[in-house]
């Protein structure tokens, strides 16, 4: 998985460095959420401990950062609440969305 992980990396990473500026969006600091070797370093663990550690902190830290410039996205294009139905578990940075289907509200926020 570490091959397709790498690309996504990348990938999200042109996104973010090329699209932000364009948006006026800051960058999203990926050193506050990947965190490589600092498990690794610890003594009592054996070598492929290390490895499972450092390949977890990169995998796990990856997928929040990416999950915070794909929040940061959809606060700056949509920011509209998701309908209320019981089904599903909205993520934090949606609770300073528009409410869903308060037109009025979207258009104010627009207007601004």
């Amino acid at each position: 998985m570490l091959v397709p992980l790498v690309f996504a990396d990348l990938c999200i990473e042109a996104y973010h460095r090329i699209c932000f500026p364009l948006y006026g969006l800051p960058y999203v600091p990926r050193r506050r959420y990947i965190r490589i070797w600092d498990r690794a370093r610890l003594r009592y663990l054996a070598f492929p401990e290390r490895i499972f550690c450092a390949y977890c902190g990169y995998t796990n830290g990856w997928l929040h950062y990416a999950a915070v410039i794909a929040a940061e996205t959809e606060t700056y294009w949509c920011g509209i609440q998701h309908r209320v139905d019981g089904t599903y578990e909205p993520a934090s940075h949606e609770q300073r969305f528009l409410p869903y289907g308060d037109e009025v509200a979207l258009r104010d926020h627009l207007s601004r």
